[in-house]
């Protein structure tokens, strides 16, 4: 009668090496998708916000050039210009800097110059220069994002 003596674990691990390795690859292969996955969904959410902030600034763009030249006061409602600006307020939150700090500054200049819309040029201009890096700023995000 012969007596079986226990594996000693480095034959074990021998024996076992090929699903020792299955298994760190699958962990690996894992943790790399799950990463990929995030970073991917992520990009799509900035992009998605970037391009709602896009077409919110030209509206309120838009907004200003009927307000100011036009004196329209209905498609140039600067209440419709707050709408606007809060939007991108909002939608800024989930973009990266600078755009935050950006569409806070747009606040600050439209809080502070909505009413000199149609009256004087400065303001006009204050407003346009506060869209205008705004966009520049997104669309760099946009041409960074990976």
């Amino acid at each position: 009668v012969r007596v079986k003596r226990p594996n000693s674990l480095r034959q074990q691990i021998h024996r076992n090496l090929i699903a020792i390795f299955s298994l760190i690859f699958a962990v690996v292969g894992l943790t790399y998708n799950t990463w990929r996955n995030e970073l991917t969904e992520d990009n799509r959410n900035v992009r998605e916000a970037a391009f709602e902030i896009l077409v919110m600034l030209g509206d309120l763009q838009r907004v200003v050039f009927f307000g100011h030249y036009d004196r329209d006061d209905v498609v140039g409602n600067p209440r419709n210009g707050w709408a606007y600006v809060l939007t991108i307020s909002d939608l800024s939150q989930i973009m990266p800097d600078p755009v935050p700090t950006c569409s806070e500054r747009l606040e600050q200049v439209w809080s502070d110059s909505w009413q000199s819309l149609g009256k004087n040029e400065e303001g006009a201009q204050d407003i346009g220069s506060a869209i205008d890096d705004c966009r520049r700023l997104t669309l760099e995000v946009l041409r960074n994002l990976r």
